[in-house]
């Protein structure tokens, strides 16, 4: 894998666990396009409603001082320049971890400079924790 992804990973971690909104907006590019299934629902949707998204659920998190409990399930290198992070996230409210999850299927490009950019989104919302996606937290 390359370093500069293993670097950029880390923080785009950092950024979601606290909840930086501003930091996350610079990471998704303005060609990001996503699906997300929720209850068999399928919802497509760009960078205008991803980060609608995200304000959202990070002001959530924020005003019910929770927590982001997040997991990388796996890392694939898909093709030169990008690569997909597996990662699973779900919330803990005072203390208790909620008993679902999303699923993300994230992949990321890197542009100039070691640039990495969110360019593509597949997310499996509402899936049940168990053995499959268990929740240790990634470090």
């Amino acid at each position: 894998m390359d370093n500069s992804f293993s670097l950029f990973l880390d923080f785009y971690l950092e950024v979601w666990r606290t909840s930086s909104f501003s930091n996350l907006e610079k990471i998704i590019a303005q060609e990001y396009k996503a699906r997300e299934i929720t209850a068999g629902k399928i919802v497509d949707f760009g960078y205008k409603e991803s980060l609608e998204g995200w304000e959202q659920g990070f002001h959530f998190a924020k005003e019910n001082h929770a927590q982001w409990k997040l997991k990388v399930v796996s890392i694939l290198s898909l093709r030169e320049h990008e690569t997909m992070a597996i990662i699973s996230a779900t919330l803990a409210l005072d203390g208790k971890t909620l008993d679902t999850a999303n699923l993300f299927f994230q992949t990321f490009k890197k542009y100039n400079n070691n640039d990495w950019k969110l360019v593509r989104s597949y997310i499996e919302a509402g899936v049940m924790l168990d053995e499959t996606i268990s929740m240790k937290e990634h470090t």
